[in-house]
């Protein structure tokens, strides 16, 4: 997804010559400001990551549930930039057709630079569904849902110092980021975007709706969120109301 900016063995995509990486190098885009929130290393010490589902996965398994004190969530909201922006030279573009346009239309969702996101990833589960969000762009929202298809692994981009994400202080013995396999789903019936869902969080926020607490408005600079089911089932009803 600054980043903003992935396979299972049988789903080919572009081709790159690091090993730990999936069968192709791809630079995601992530917001610049979710970005900015970088937590320092002691706070990702600190941290406690938290859980991560299909639209069609058993109710069990997509309500979020008490793990001793970490709760599991198993829906997503991850941004990316659909709009051309060059970080050190590199076109860090990544929207939801450009997804579409890859081999099994699956890729790496690297290049996530923020400790509490890369936790979130490294939480979700193959068949968990999220909600692709374009952002830092003239109409930010959601596009279109994916899945995980590969769970959290190195992000080979941390190691590569052509690349805009590139880290010195991680090594591969002891690698400081991770990334996931994504594949396109479907696009949503209708483009939501985020002036709609903001409307709704400060209706529900009055009302005790299911988007009162939803992360895109508490810890919005976050390029990886978690969504209850609540919250999911309630935005992909939006998709039936009119523009």
């Amino acid at each position: 997804m600054a980043v903003l900016l992935w396979l299972p063995a049988k789903l080919p995509i572009k081709q790159t010559s690091d090993k730990e990486g999936p069968a192709a190098k791809f630079t995601k885009s992530k917001t610049q400001e979710e970005e900015e929130s970088m937590m320092p290393a002691a706070k990702e010490r600190n941290s406690k990551p938290v859980g991560s589902g299909t639209g069609k996965a058993t109710k069990e398994a997509a309500c979020p549930s008490k793990q001793g004190s970490k709760q599991a969530y198993s829906h997503w909201l991850m941004k990316s930039e659909p709009e051309s922006r060059f970080e050190k030279g590199v076109d860090v573009k990544f929207g939801i057709e450009d997804l579409k346009a890859q081999p099994n239309q699956t890729a790496c969702w690297d290049g996530v630079r923020n400790y509490q996101a890369r936790n979130f990833m490294r939480d979700m589960k193959v068949g968990q569904e999220a909600f692709f969000y374009h952002s830092n762009c003239k109409e930010p929202g959601i596009a279109g849902i994916i899945k995980i298809v590969k769970e959290a692994y190195p992000d080979y981009t941390q190691f590569d110092k052509k690349d805009p994400h590139y880290d010195s202080s991680s090594t591969k013995e002891k690698p400081k980021w991770s990334m996931v396999d994504v594949q396109f789903v479907r696009m949503t019936k209708r483009f939501i975007p985020l002036s709609e869902l903001k409307a709704q969080h400060q209706a529900h926020r009055a009302s005790g709706g299911p988007l009162k607490d939803m992360t895109l408005f508490t810890r919005q600079r976050l390029s990886v969120q978690p969504l209850t089911d609540e919250e999911f089932e309630f935005v992909l009803s939006l998709e039936e109301k009119p523009s």
